[in-house]
């Protein structure tokens, strides 16, 4: 199993968002950074767990937890002109865009905010902490999440 940290505007899909879904699952769409999505293609798996992460607003952190319940497969939103996530250079025969499904397992009491996780000395290899990082989807170290989870769950 590996442990990831995936990136959402809550105003665009919160926690809460997922939350509410038929059976607590959706697809995670939209990815157009190519290192985020080799990511998504190669490496996230069944049954790998996710820290849900709300970017781009006023409280940003750690929200919650969730689930890949199916692994990769083309993005439907690279082709459909009517998206914002279009690409016209995509192609059905071979897709460029990929997404996988997660489902909710749990919400945090309250955030653990990017302020806290950067103050904390055991966390040193997750993107959200070096400098210039900014991929939507990142791979986090088991001790990172053993200490981050162990924190979030504590607030």
């Amino acid at each position: 199993m590996q442990y990831w940290l995936f990136k959402s505007e809550p105003d665009a899909f919160s926690i809460d968002d997922l939350a509410a879904m038929p059976n607590q699952t959706e697809h995670w769409d939209g990815i157009r950074n190519y290192q985020a999505r080799n990511y998504l293609r190669d490496e996230v798996k069944l049954g790998d767990q996710v820290f849900f992460y709300h970017s781009s607003c006023k409280d940003v952190g750690i929200v919650g937890v969730a689930e890949v319940v199916k692994e990769s497969y083309p993005d439907d939103s690279q082709f459909n002109p009517e998206s914002n996530y279009y690409d016209p250079k995509a192609n059905p025969d071979n897709p460029r865009w990929m997404m996988v499904d997660i489902k909710f397992k749990q919400k945090f009491d309250q955030i653990l905010s990017l302020k806290q996780i950067k103050a904390m000395p055991e966390i040193t290899e997750i993107g959200l902490v070096k400098k210039g990082h900014r991929l939507s989807i990142m791979p986090v170290t088991k001790q990172e999440w053993q200490f981050l989870y162990k924190a979030a769950s504590e607030k």
